[in-house]
Protein backbone atom coordinates (compact mmCIF):
# COMPACT_ATOMS: atom_id res chain seq x y z
CA UNK A 1 0.00 0.00 0.00
CA UNK A 2 1.50 3.51 -0.90
CA UNK A 3 1.16 6.39 2.04
CA UNK A 4 1.87 9.52 0.52
CA UNK A 5 1.57 13.21 1.84
CA UNK A 6 -2.23 14.56 1.95
CA UNK A 7 -2.51 18.05 0.31
CA UNK A 8 -6.28 17.98 0.91
CA UNK A 9 -9.10 15.84 2.54
CA UNK A 10 -11.58 16.05 -0.29
CA UNK A 11 -12.11 13.73 -2.91
CA UNK A 12 -14.75 13.88 -5.71
CA UNK A 13 -16.09 11.20 -7.98
CA UNK A 14 -17.60 13.10 -11.23
CA UNK A 15 -19.11 10.66 -14.16
CA UNK A 16 -18.97 12.46 -17.32
CA UNK A 17 -20.40 9.13 -19.44
CA UNK A 18 -20.66 5.68 -19.01
CA UNK A 19 -23.70 5.92 -16.37
CA UNK A 20 -27.42 4.63 -17.80
CA UNK A 21 -25.97 3.97 -20.78
CA UNK A 22 -23.31 1.63 -22.56
CA UNK A 23 -20.52 3.79 -23.90
CA UNK A 24 -19.23 6.74 -23.59
CA UNK A 25 -16.99 6.41 -20.42
CA UNK A 26 -15.30 8.89 -18.40
CA UNK A 27 -15.14 9.45 -14.69
CA UNK A 28 -12.81 12.58 -13.33
CA UNK A 29 -12.01 12.05 -9.79
CA UNK A 30 -10.67 15.39 -8.05
CA UNK A 31 -9.11 17.19 -5.11
CA UNK A 32 -8.71 20.23 -4.26
CA UNK A 33 -5.72 20.57 -6.16
CA UNK A 34 -5.60 18.01 -9.19
CA UNK A 35 -7.86 16.15 -11.61
CA UNK A 36 -6.97 12.91 -13.42
CA UNK A 37 -9.26 11.48 -15.71
CA UNK A 38 -10.52 7.99 -16.40
CA UNK A 39 -11.19 7.25 -19.92
CA UNK A 40 -12.55 8.82 -22.73
CA UNK A 41 -15.00 7.37 -24.62
CA UNK A 42 -17.83 7.52 -27.50
CA UNK A 43 -20.91 6.11 -27.92
CA UNK A 44 -22.85 5.45 -31.17
CA UNK A 45 -26.45 6.99 -32.14
CA UNK A 46 -29.45 5.96 -31.44
CA UNK A 47 -32.70 5.65 -34.01
CA UNK A 48 -33.40 9.05 -32.20
CA UNK A 49 -30.40 10.33 -33.40
CA UNK A 50 -30.87 10.20 -37.37
CA UNK A 51 -28.03 10.83 -39.25
CA UNK A 52 -25.50 11.18 -36.40
CA UNK A 53 -22.19 9.81 -36.90
CA UNK A 54 -20.53 9.47 -33.39
CA UNK A 55 -21.71 11.02 -29.75
CA UNK A 56 -19.11 12.04 -27.10
CA UNK A 57 -19.32 13.13 -23.46
CA UNK A 58 -19.18 16.97 -22.48
CA UNK A 59 -16.39 18.00 -21.74
CA UNK A 60 -17.23 21.68 -20.19
CA UNK A 61 -15.97 20.79 -16.84
CA UNK A 62 -13.22 19.59 -17.70
CA UNK A 63 -12.09 22.71 -20.02
CA UNK A 64 -13.45 25.02 -16.74
CA UNK A 65 -10.76 23.34 -14.88
CA UNK A 66 -8.05 22.51 -17.43
CA UNK A 67 -5.39 23.88 -15.52
CA UNK A 68 -6.09 21.23 -12.79
CA UNK A 69 -6.24 17.87 -15.09
CA UNK A 70 -2.85 15.81 -14.80
CA UNK A 71 -3.23 13.00 -16.85
CA UNK A 72 -5.68 10.87 -18.86
CA UNK A 73 -5.63 7.01 -17.56
CA UNK A 74 -7.17 4.14 -20.01
CA UNK A 75 -8.40 0.98 -19.06
CA UNK A 76 -8.04 -0.78 -22.00
CA UNK A 77 -8.56 0.18 -25.77
CA UNK A 78 -12.34 -0.05 -26.98
CA UNK A 79 -13.67 2.90 -28.63
CA UNK A 80 -16.19 3.64 -25.42
CA UNK A 81 -13.14 3.85 -23.54
CA UNK A 82 -10.66 5.90 -26.41
CA UNK A 83 -12.92 7.11 -29.14
CA UNK A 84 -13.31 10.63 -27.44
CA UNK A 85 -9.56 11.27 -27.30
CA UNK A 86 -9.02 13.44 -30.41
CA UNK A 87 -12.07 15.68 -29.37
CA UNK A 88 -10.56 16.54 -26.21
CA UNK A 89 -6.90 16.29 -26.76
CA UNK A 90 -7.96 19.18 -28.97
CA UNK A 91 -9.29 21.60 -26.05
CA UNK A 92 -7.57 19.95 -23.66
CA UNK A 93 -3.48 18.44 -24.15
CA UNK A 94 -2.60 16.38 -21.07
CA UNK A 95 -0.34 12.72 -20.88
CA UNK A 96 -2.04 9.44 -21.76
CA UNK A 97 -1.17 6.87 -19.68
CA UNK A 98 -1.85 2.92 -20.33
CA UNK A 99 -1.18 -0.89 -21.50
CA UNK A 100 1.13 -1.45 -24.57
CA UNK A 101 -1.58 -2.83 -26.86
CA UNK A 102 -3.79 0.18 -25.76
CA UNK A 103 -1.24 2.87 -26.61
CA UNK A 104 -0.45 1.90 -29.90
CA UNK A 105 -4.44 1.68 -30.94
CA UNK A 106 -4.62 5.73 -29.23
CA UNK A 107 -1.15 6.14 -31.51
CA UNK A 108 -3.05 4.84 -34.42
CA UNK A 109 -5.78 7.09 -33.84
CA UNK A 110 -4.09 9.82 -33.26
CA UNK A 111 -1.84 9.63 -36.50
CA UNK A 112 -5.13 9.43 -38.52
CA UNK A 113 -5.99 12.93 -36.75
CA UNK A 114 -2.35 14.04 -37.69
CA UNK A 115 -2.69 14.47 -33.78
CA UNK A 116 0.36 11.86 -32.64
CA UNK A 117 3.30 13.97 -32.63
CA UNK A 118 1.94 16.71 -30.22
CA UNK A 119 0.36 14.19 -27.66
CA UNK A 120 2.66 12.52 -24.85
CA UNK A 121 1.91 9.08 -25.19
CA UNK A 122 3.62 6.97 -22.18
CA UNK A 123 3.46 3.08 -22.07
CA UNK A 124 3.55 1.44 -18.63
CA UNK A 125 3.60 -1.81 -17.22
CA UNK A 126 1.19 -4.19 -14.94
CA UNK A 127 2.19 -3.14 -11.40
CA UNK A 128 3.37 0.05 -12.41
CA UNK A 129 2.58 2.98 -10.20
CA UNK A 130 1.91 6.43 -11.74
CA UNK A 131 2.36 9.55 -9.52
CA UNK A 132 -0.05 12.65 -10.69
CA UNK A 133 -0.56 15.21 -7.77
CA UNK A 134 -2.52 14.46 -5.12
CA UNK A 135 -2.92 10.53 -6.99
CA UNK A 136 -1.32 7.47 -6.96
CA UNK A 137 -2.19 5.11 -10.24
CA UNK A 138 -1.51 1.45 -9.74
CA UNK A 139 -2.39 -0.46 -13.01
CA UNK A 140 -3.57 -4.09 -12.40
CA UNK A 141 -4.09 -6.59 -14.77
CA UNK A 142 -7.94 -7.71 -15.87
CA UNK A 143 -9.26 -10.11 -18.69
CA UNK A 144 -11.61 -8.72 -21.06
CA UNK A 145 -12.18 -8.94 -25.01
CA UNK A 146 -9.06 -7.33 -25.76
CA UNK A 147 -5.55 -7.05 -24.68
CA UNK A 148 -4.24 -5.55 -22.12
CA UNK A 149 -7.03 -4.30 -20.35
CA UNK A 150 -6.50 -2.84 -16.66
CA UNK A 151 -7.93 -2.26 -13.33
CA UNK A 152 -7.06 0.97 -11.63
CA UNK A 153 -5.77 1.52 -7.90
CA UNK A 154 -6.17 4.62 -7.49
CA UNK A 155 -4.58 6.26 -4.18
CA UNK A 156 -6.06 9.24 -2.94
CA UNK A 157 -5.61 11.52 0.30
CA UNK A 158 -9.47 9.98 1.09
CA UNK A 159 -8.14 6.27 0.48
CA UNK A 160 -7.94 3.66 -1.88
CA UNK A 161 -10.50 3.86 -4.91
CA UNK A 162 -10.30 0.50 -7.16
CA UNK A 163 -11.73 1.05 -10.97
CA UNK A 164 -12.06 -2.12 -12.69
CA UNK A 165 -12.41 -0.91 -15.85
CA UNK A 166 -14.71 -3.77 -18.01
CA UNK A 167 -13.13 -6.96 -16.77
CA UNK A 168 -14.26 -10.58 -16.63
CA UNK A 169 -12.44 -13.52 -14.82
CA UNK A 170 -11.16 -15.85 -17.14
CA UNK A 171 -8.58 -18.04 -15.58
CA UNK A 172 -7.63 -19.87 -18.91
CA UNK A 173 -7.10 -16.27 -21.49
CA UNK A 174 -5.64 -16.99 -24.50
CA UNK A 175 -2.55 -15.28 -23.43
CA UNK A 176 -1.89 -17.17 -20.11
CA UNK A 177 -1.92 -14.16 -18.30
CA UNK A 178 -5.43 -14.06 -15.61
CA UNK A 179 -6.32 -11.55 -13.81
CA UNK A 180 -4.34 -10.56 -10.89
CA UNK A 181 -6.95 -11.38 -7.99
CA UNK A 182 -4.40 -11.56 -5.78
CA UNK A 183 -3.36 -7.69 -5.93
CA UNK A 184 -7.18 -7.03 -5.10
CA UNK A 185 -7.63 -9.38 -2.38
CA UNK A 186 -4.04 -7.34 -0.91
CA UNK A 187 -6.02 -4.26 -1.36
CA UNK A 188 -8.74 -5.34 0.31
CA UNK A 189 -6.96 -5.97 3.40
CA UNK A 190 -5.31 -3.00 3.32
CA UNK A 191 -8.94 -1.49 3.24
CA UNK A 192 -10.60 0.04 0.08
CA UNK A 193 -12.49 3.12 0.33
CA UNK A 194 -15.10 2.64 -3.04
CA UNK A 195 -15.53 0.15 -5.60
CA UNK A 196 -16.61 1.09 -8.67
CA UNK A 197 -17.15 -1.55 -10.99
CA UNK A 198 -18.54 -3.37 -14.54
CA UNK A 199 -22.12 -3.94 -14.45
CA UNK A 200 -22.66 -4.86 -18.14
CA UNK A 201 -23.37 -8.77 -17.26
CA UNK A 202 -25.19 -8.05 -13.77
CA UNK A 203 -28.05 -9.17 -14.92
CA UNK A 204 -26.88 -12.70 -16.02
CA UNK A 205 -26.62 -15.52 -13.64
CA UNK A 206 -23.21 -17.64 -12.92
CA UNK A 207 -19.60 -17.11 -14.53
CA UNK A 208 -18.44 -15.49 -18.16
CA UNK A 209 -17.23 -18.75 -19.80
CA UNK A 210 -13.28 -18.48 -20.71
CA UNK A 211 -12.48 -16.95 -24.22
CA UNK A 212 -10.53 -20.59 -24.87
CA UNK A 213 -14.03 -22.20 -25.28
CA UNK A 214 -14.67 -20.42 -28.26
CA UNK A 215 -11.41 -21.90 -29.73
CA UNK A 216 -12.90 -24.87 -29.05
CA UNK A 217 -15.48 -24.29 -31.37
CA UNK A 218 -13.82 -23.15 -33.92
CA UNK A 219 -12.10 -26.33 -33.58
CA UNK A 220 -15.32 -28.34 -34.25
CA UNK A 221 -16.43 -26.53 -36.86
CA UNK A 222 -13.54 -26.59 -38.85
CA UNK A 223 -13.44 -29.97 -38.77
CA UNK A 224 -16.27 -30.13 -40.85
CA UNK A 225 -16.81 -27.46 -43.31
CA UNK A 226 -15.80 -27.96 -46.95
CA UNK A 227 -16.36 -25.07 -48.24
CA UNK A 228 -15.26 -20.89 -47.93
CA UNK A 229 -15.32 -20.40 -44.06
CA UNK A 230 -16.32 -16.40 -43.66
CA UNK A 231 -15.91 -15.30 -39.79
CA UNK A 232 -17.03 -12.07 -38.32
CA UNK A 233 -16.10 -10.84 -34.87
CA UNK A 234 -14.84 -7.66 -33.49
CA UNK A 235 -11.65 -5.98 -35.10
CA UNK A 236 -10.44 -5.40 -31.63
CA UNK A 237 -10.70 -8.98 -30.23
CA UNK A 238 -7.31 -10.03 -30.99
CA UNK A 239 -7.67 -12.95 -29.12
CA UNK A 240 -10.34 -14.16 -30.71
CA UNK A 241 -8.94 -13.40 -34.01
CA UNK A 242 -5.98 -15.28 -32.97
CA UNK A 243 -7.72 -18.42 -32.25
CA UNK A 244 -9.16 -17.99 -35.90
CA UNK A 245 -5.84 -17.79 -37.24
CA UNK A 246 -4.96 -20.94 -35.28
CA UNK A 247 -7.13 -22.92 -35.82
CA UNK A 248 -7.28 -21.79 -39.66
CA UNK A 249 -3.75 -22.83 -39.95
CA UNK A 250 -4.56 -26.37 -38.04
CA UNK A 251 -6.75 -27.32 -40.43
CA UNK A 252 -4.70 -26.08 -43.55
CA UNK A 253 -6.44 -22.53 -44.43
CA UNK A 254 -5.23 -19.09 -45.33
CA UNK A 255 -6.85 -16.50 -43.76
CA UNK A 256 -7.88 -13.18 -45.80
CA UNK A 257 -8.49 -10.12 -43.62
CA UNK A 258 -11.62 -7.57 -44.80
CA UNK A 259 -13.00 -4.39 -43.31
CA UNK A 260 -10.74 -1.25 -42.48
CA UNK A 261 -10.98 -1.32 -38.46
CA UNK A 262 -10.31 -4.94 -38.67
CA UNK A 263 -6.99 -4.36 -40.74
CA UNK A 264 -6.01 -1.79 -38.95
CA UNK A 265 -6.24 -3.35 -35.62
CA UNK A 266 -4.58 -6.05 -36.82
CA UNK A 267 -1.47 -4.24 -38.39
CA UNK A 268 -1.12 -2.95 -34.58
CA UNK A 269 -1.16 -6.29 -33.05
CA UNK A 270 1.79 -7.22 -35.55
CA UNK A 271 3.93 -4.13 -35.41
CA UNK A 272 3.90 -4.91 -31.19
CA UNK A 273 4.21 -8.97 -31.77
CA UNK A 274 0.54 -9.53 -30.15
CA UNK A 275 -0.05 -11.94 -33.12
CA UNK A 276 1.49 -15.16 -33.67
CA UNK A 277 1.25 -17.33 -37.34
CA UNK A 278 0.57 -13.80 -39.07
CA UNK A 279 2.78 -14.02 -41.86
CA UNK A 280 2.37 -17.70 -42.15
CA UNK A 281 -1.07 -17.61 -42.48
CA UNK A 282 -2.59 -14.20 -43.12
CA UNK A 283 -2.65 -13.50 -46.95
CA UNK A 284 -4.07 -10.32 -48.56
CA UNK A 285 -7.94 -10.26 -49.18
CA UNK A 286 -7.35 -9.41 -53.07
CA UNK A 287 -5.12 -13.07 -53.15
CA UNK A 288 -7.94 -15.26 -51.73
CA UNK A 289 -9.55 -16.01 -55.58
CA UNK A 290 -5.98 -18.04 -55.80
CA UNK A 291 -7.31 -20.50 -53.59
CA UNK A 292 -9.79 -23.05 -53.46
CA UNK A 293 -12.50 -22.40 -51.07
CA UNK A 294 -11.18 -25.07 -48.88
CA UNK A 295 -8.53 -23.39 -48.36
CA UNK A 296 -9.92 -20.24 -47.40
CA UNK A 297 -10.98 -18.36 -44.19
CA UNK A 298 -12.01 -14.77 -44.41
CA UNK A 299 -11.74 -12.72 -41.38
CA UNK A 300 -14.26 -9.55 -41.48
CA UNK A 301 -15.91 -7.22 -39.72
CA UNK A 302 -19.91 -6.16 -39.48
CA UNK A 303 -21.09 -8.82 -36.80
CA UNK A 304 -22.98 -5.62 -35.75
CA UNK A 305 -24.89 -5.46 -38.85
CA UNK A 306 -23.42 -2.20 -39.16
CA UNK A 307 -24.53 -0.59 -42.69
CA UNK A 308 -20.99 0.04 -44.42
CA UNK A 309 -19.00 -2.91 -42.61
CA UNK A 310 -18.30 -5.75 -44.94
CA UNK A 311 -20.39 -8.36 -44.26
CA UNK A 312 -23.45 -6.29 -44.57
CA UNK A 313 -21.94 -5.38 -47.78
CA UNK A 314 -21.53 -9.10 -48.63
CA UNK A 315 -24.85 -9.66 -47.91
CA UNK A 316 -26.33 -7.16 -49.82
CA UNK A 317 -23.98 -8.21 -52.99
CA UNK A 318 -22.06 -4.70 -53.26
CA UNK A 319 -19.13 -5.91 -51.80
CA UNK A 320 -16.30 -5.32 -54.57
CA UNK A 321 -14.15 -8.41 -53.32
CA UNK A 322 -16.38 -11.27 -51.66
CA UNK A 323 -19.79 -12.60 -53.24
CA UNK A 324 -21.69 -14.68 -50.63
CA UNK A 325 -22.89 -17.69 -52.05
CA UNK A 326 -23.80 -20.91 -51.63
CA UNK A 327 -21.16 -23.18 -50.44
CA UNK A 328 -19.79 -20.09 -47.81
CA UNK A 329 -20.19 -20.90 -43.73
CA UNK A 330 -20.57 -18.03 -42.28
CA UNK A 331 -19.67 -17.65 -38.49
CA UNK A 332 -21.03 -14.72 -36.18
CA UNK A 333 -18.27 -14.64 -33.61
CA UNK A 334 -20.28 -12.02 -31.33
CA UNK A 335 -23.12 -11.42 -29.66
CA UNK A 336 -26.14 -7.80 -30.65
CA UNK A 337 -24.67 -4.99 -28.98
CA UNK A 338 -28.24 -3.77 -27.45
CA UNK A 339 -30.07 -1.60 -30.06
CA UNK A 340 -28.35 -3.63 -32.94
CA UNK A 341 -30.79 -6.99 -32.73
CA UNK A 342 -33.04 -6.06 -36.03
CA UNK A 343 -30.01 -4.87 -37.68
CA UNK A 344 -28.08 -8.37 -37.45
CA UNK A 345 -31.46 -10.60 -37.81
CA UNK A 346 -31.71 -8.58 -41.41
CA UNK A 347 -28.05 -9.39 -42.25
CA UNK A 348 -28.47 -12.59 -41.39
CA UNK A 349 -31.55 -13.41 -43.02
CA UNK A 350 -30.17 -11.59 -46.34
CA UNK A 351 -27.16 -13.85 -46.10
CA UNK A 352 -29.17 -17.02 -46.05
CA UNK A 353 -31.35 -15.88 -49.15
CA UNK A 354 -28.15 -15.82 -51.42
CA UNK A 355 -27.88 -19.70 -50.11
CA UNK A 356 -24.90 -19.52 -47.64
CA UNK A 357 -25.05 -21.39 -44.27
CA UNK A 358 -24.94 -19.28 -41.40
CA UNK A 359 -24.08 -20.05 -37.76
CA UNK A 360 -24.44 -17.66 -34.92
CA UNK A 361 -24.52 -17.64 -30.99
CA UNK A 362 -28.24 -19.19 -31.20
CA UNK A 363 -26.85 -22.03 -33.14
CA UNK A 364 -23.24 -22.82 -31.31
CA UNK A 365 -21.17 -21.25 -29.11
CA UNK A 366 -18.82 -19.28 -31.39
CA UNK A 367 -19.23 -16.09 -28.92
CA UNK A 368 -18.44 -15.47 -25.12
CA UNK A 369 -18.92 -11.98 -23.30
CA UNK A 370 -16.07 -9.85 -22.40
CA UNK A 371 -18.01 -8.62 -19.03
CA UNK A 372 -18.20 -10.61 -15.19
CA UNK A 373 -21.73 -12.48 -14.62
CA UNK A 374 -22.98 -12.13 -11.06
CA UNK A 375 -20.76 -14.67 -9.42
CA UNK A 376 -17.31 -12.60 -10.82
CA UNK A 377 -19.35 -9.45 -9.59
CA UNK A 378 -19.39 -11.34 -6.08
CA UNK A 379 -16.52 -12.61 -6.13
CA UNK A 380 -14.52 -9.39 -6.78
CA UNK A 381 -16.92 -7.31 -4.27
CA UNK A 382 -16.52 -10.00 -1.70
CA UNK A 383 -11.92 -9.79 -1.99
CA UNK A 384 -12.09 -6.07 -1.93
CA UNK A 385 -14.49 -5.45 0.97
CA UNK A 386 -15.21 -1.61 -0.24
CA UNK A 387 -16.85 0.93 2.35
CA UNK A 388 -18.85 2.37 -0.35
CA UNK A 389 -19.55 0.87 -3.95
CA UNK A 390 -20.87 2.34 -7.13
CA UNK A 391 -21.86 0.20 -9.73
CA UNK A 392 -20.39 1.57 -13.34
CA UNK A 393 -20.87 0.84 -17.39
CA UNK A 394 -24.03 0.19 -17.32
CA UNK A 395 -27.72 0.73 -18.34
CA UNK A 396 -30.07 1.92 -15.43
CA UNK A 397 -31.27 -1.71 -14.84
CA UNK A 398 -27.78 -2.80 -14.98
CA UNK A 399 -26.65 -0.71 -12.31
CA UNK A 400 -29.32 -1.90 -10.15
CA UNK A 401 -29.02 -5.44 -10.32
CA UNK A 402 -25.21 -4.78 -9.39
CA UNK A 403 -26.49 -3.13 -6.54
CA UNK A 404 -29.00 -5.29 -5.45
CA UNK A 405 -25.77 -7.66 -5.92
CA UNK A 406 -23.32 -5.92 -3.37
CA UNK A 407 -26.53 -5.70 -0.78
CA UNK A 408 -26.55 -9.45 -0.89
CA UNK A 409 -23.13 -9.23 0.36
CA UNK A 410 -23.54 -7.31 3.37
CA UNK A 411 -22.99 -3.42 1.86
CA UNK A 412 -25.99 -1.48 2.92
CA UNK A 413 -27.90 1.39 0.69
CA UNK A 414 -26.39 4.01 2.72
CA UNK A 415 -23.30 3.07 1.38
CA UNK A 416 -24.17 2.07 -2.17
CA UNK A 417 -24.58 4.98 -4.60
CA UNK A 418 -26.53 4.70 -8.28
CA UNK A 419 -24.89 7.86 -10.07
CA UNK A 420 -25.97 9.21 -13.09
CA UNK A 421 -24.02 11.42 -15.17
CA UNK A 422 -23.09 14.60 -14.17
CA UNK A 423 -23.53 13.57 -10.43
CA UNK A 424 -20.89 14.17 -8.20
CA UNK A 425 -19.42 11.90 -5.21
CA UNK A 426 -17.89 13.83 -2.45
CA UNK A 427 -15.27 12.22 0.29
CA UNK A 428 -14.29 14.38 3.27
CA UNK A 429 -11.60 12.33 4.80
CA UNK A 430 -13.18 8.50 4.74
CA UNK A 431 -16.27 9.02 6.25
CA UNK A 432 -18.59 11.86 5.03
CA UNK A 433 -19.95 11.62 1.90
CA UNK A 434 -22.21 14.54 0.19
CA UNK A 435 -24.29 14.28 -3.00
CA UNK A 436 -25.26 17.35 -3.87
CA UNK A 437 -23.54 18.99 -7.02
CA UNK A 438 -24.50 18.38 -10.16
CA UNK A 439 -21.92 19.00 -12.88
CA UNK A 440 -22.41 19.81 -16.73
CA UNK A 441 -22.60 16.29 -18.84
CA UNK A 442 -24.74 15.23 -21.34
CA UNK A 443 -24.28 13.82 -25.12
CA UNK A 444 -22.28 15.89 -28.25
CA UNK A 445 -23.31 15.07 -31.30
CA UNK A 446 -20.62 14.33 -34.12
CA UNK A 447 -22.11 14.60 -38.00
CA UNK A 448 -19.62 14.72 -39.69
CA UNK A 449 -17.00 17.41 -39.54
CA UNK A 450 -19.29 19.35 -37.24
CA UNK A 451 -19.14 18.52 -33.55
CA UNK A 452 -22.06 19.70 -31.19
CA UNK A 453 -23.56 22.02 -33.86
CA UNK A 454 -26.24 19.55 -34.03
CA UNK A 455 -28.92 20.37 -31.33
CA UNK A 456 -32.29 19.14 -30.01
CA UNK A 457 -34.41 21.60 -32.37
CA UNK A 458 -32.33 19.84 -35.64
CA UNK A 459 -32.62 16.27 -34.32
CA UNK A 460 -36.20 17.04 -33.64
CA UNK A 461 -36.71 18.22 -37.50
CA UNK A 462 -34.64 15.39 -38.77
CA UNK A 463 -37.12 12.97 -37.14
CA UNK A 464 -40.04 15.07 -38.50
CA UNK A 465 -38.55 14.70 -41.56
CA UNK A 466 -38.37 11.21 -41.29
CA UNK A 467 -41.60 9.82 -39.59
CA UNK A 468 -43.70 13.15 -41.89
CA UNK A 469 -42.26 13.86 -44.91
CA UNK A 470 -42.27 17.41 -46.00
CA UNK A 471 -43.94 20.24 -48.11
CA UNK A 472 -42.71 23.15 -49.84
CA UNK A 473 -44.92 26.02 -50.83
CA UNK A 474 -42.86 28.37 -53.24
CA UNK A 475 -44.41 31.92 -53.60
CA UNK A 476 -43.46 34.54 -55.74
CA UNK A 477 -44.29 37.93 -54.81
CA UNK A 478 -44.42 41.68 -55.55
CA UNK A 479 -41.84 43.54 -53.26
CA UNK A 480 -44.19 46.82 -53.67
CA UNK A 481 -47.45 45.61 -52.66
CA UNK A 482 -47.16 41.67 -51.39
CA UNK A 483 -49.00 40.31 -53.72
CA UNK A 484 -49.00 36.86 -55.67
CA UNK A 485 -47.62 36.86 -58.58
CA UNK A 486 -47.89 33.49 -60.05
CA UNK A 487 -49.43 30.45 -58.63
CA UNK A 488 -47.63 28.80 -55.43
CA UNK A 489 -45.57 25.87 -56.73
CA UNK A 490 -45.83 22.93 -54.37
CA UNK A 491 -43.18 20.14 -53.92
CA UNK A 492 -43.95 16.96 -51.73
CA UNK A 493 -40.72 15.03 -50.48
CA UNK A 494 -41.70 11.71 -48.26
CA UNK A 495 -45.19 13.14 -48.15
CA UNK A 496 -46.98 12.22 -51.01
CA UNK A 497 -45.93 10.75 -54.89
CA UNK A 498 -46.75 14.17 -57.06
CA UNK A 499 -48.20 12.15 -59.59
CA UNK A 500 -50.94 10.54 -57.12
CA UNK A 501 -51.89 12.90 -55.44
CA UNK A 502 -52.21 15.77 -57.77
CA UNK A 503 -55.88 16.93 -56.46
CA UNK A 504 -54.57 17.33 -53.18
CA UNK A 505 -51.46 19.45 -54.16
CA UNK A 506 -53.69 21.39 -56.42
CA UNK A 507 -55.83 22.37 -53.70
CA UNK A 508 -52.99 23.32 -51.43
CA UNK A 509 -51.69 25.42 -54.07
CA UNK A 510 -54.88 27.06 -54.00
CA UNK A 511 -55.19 27.74 -50.69
CA UNK A 512 -51.87 28.75 -49.87
CA UNK A 513 -52.83 31.67 -53.10
CA UNK A 514 -56.39 32.20 -50.87
CA UNK A 515 -53.98 33.27 -47.81
CA UNK A 516 -51.81 34.73 -49.16
CA UNK A 517 -54.61 37.16 -50.86
CA UNK A 518 -55.99 37.73 -47.57
CA UNK A 519 -52.78 39.55 -45.93
CA UNK A 520 -51.65 41.36 -49.24
CA UNK A 521 -52.96 44.43 -47.34
CA UNK A 522 -50.88 43.68 -44.10
CA UNK A 523 -47.68 42.59 -46.29
CA UNK A 524 -47.88 46.08 -47.87
CA UNK A 525 -47.92 48.25 -44.96
CA UNK A 526 -44.81 46.28 -43.35
CA UNK A 527 -43.10 49.40 -42.16
CA UNK A 528 -45.86 49.21 -39.41
CA UNK A 529 -44.73 46.15 -37.59
CA UNK A 530 -45.86 43.47 -40.11
CA UNK A 531 -43.36 41.55 -41.97
CA UNK A 532 -42.84 38.68 -44.74
CA UNK A 533 -42.89 36.16 -41.70
CA UNK A 534 -46.51 37.38 -40.92
CA UNK A 535 -48.06 36.00 -44.30
CA UNK A 536 -45.21 32.73 -44.22
CA UNK A 537 -46.44 31.63 -40.92
CA UNK A 538 -50.29 32.03 -42.31
CA UNK A 539 -49.50 29.92 -44.85
CA UNK A 540 -47.82 27.30 -43.66
CA UNK A 541 -50.67 27.26 -40.27
CA UNK A 542 -53.45 26.94 -42.51
CA UNK A 543 -52.18 25.02 -45.11
CA UNK A 544 -51.16 22.70 -42.17
CA UNK A 545 -54.42 22.01 -40.38
CA UNK A 546 -56.05 21.99 -44.43
CA UNK A 547 -53.68 18.86 -44.34
CA UNK A 548 -54.34 17.31 -41.31
CA UNK A 549 -58.10 17.15 -42.00
CA UNK A 550 -57.53 15.31 -45.49
CA UNK A 551 -54.85 12.94 -44.53
CA UNK A 552 -54.39 12.40 -40.75
CA UNK A 553 -51.03 13.22 -41.34
CA UNK A 554 -48.13 15.69 -40.48
CA UNK A 555 -45.48 16.87 -42.62
CA UNK A 556 -43.39 19.53 -42.13
CA UNK A 557 -44.35 22.41 -44.25
CA UNK A 558 -41.90 24.84 -45.40
CA UNK A 559 -43.45 28.16 -47.23
CA UNK A 560 -41.02 29.76 -49.02
CA UNK A 561 -41.70 33.37 -50.16
CA UNK A 562 -39.23 35.63 -52.66
CA UNK A 563 -40.21 39.08 -53.59
CA UNK A 564 -39.06 40.28 -56.35
CA UNK A 565 -39.41 43.37 -58.95
CA UNK A 566 -42.39 43.25 -60.47
CA UNK A 567 -40.72 44.90 -63.64
CA UNK A 568 -37.91 42.95 -63.44
CA UNK A 569 -40.05 39.39 -64.46
CA UNK A 570 -39.75 38.04 -67.53
CA UNK A 571 -41.54 35.32 -68.67
CA UNK A 572 -39.90 31.83 -67.92
CA UNK A 573 -36.97 33.42 -65.88
CA UNK A 574 -38.67 31.95 -62.64
CA UNK A 575 -39.39 28.72 -62.45
CA UNK A 576 -39.81 26.91 -58.94
CA UNK A 577 -39.26 23.54 -60.40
Amino acid sequence: MITKPQTSNRLRVIPLGGLDEIGKNITAFETDHDIIIVDCGISFPDENMPGIDAVIPDFTYLEEHFDKIRGIFITHGHEDHIGALPYLLKKINVPIYSIKFTIALIKRKLEEENMAANVQLEEVHYGDIIIKGDFAVEFIRTNHSISDSAAFAIMTPCGVVIHTGDFKVDYTPIDNAPIDLMRLAELGENGVLLLMSDSTNAERKGFTMSERTVGAAFDDLFSKITGRIIVATFSSNIHRVQQIIDTAAKFGRKCAICGRSMVNVLEVAKEIGYINHYDDTVIDIDDAANYDDSEIVIITTGSQGEPMSALTRMASATHNQVEVSSNDTIIISASPIPGNEKAIARMIDELFKRGANVIYKALADVHVSGHACEEELKLILSITRPKYFMPVHGEYRHLVQHANIAKKLGLTDDNIFIMGNGNVLEFRGSDIVIREEQVESGNVLIDGLGVGDVGSVVLRDRKHLAQDGLIIISMLVSSRTGELLLDPEITSRGFVYIRDSENLLSQIAALAKSTMAERSDDFSNRFKGVDINAKRLSVRDTVRTFIFEKTKRNPMILPVIIEVDPDEIVSGRYDFG
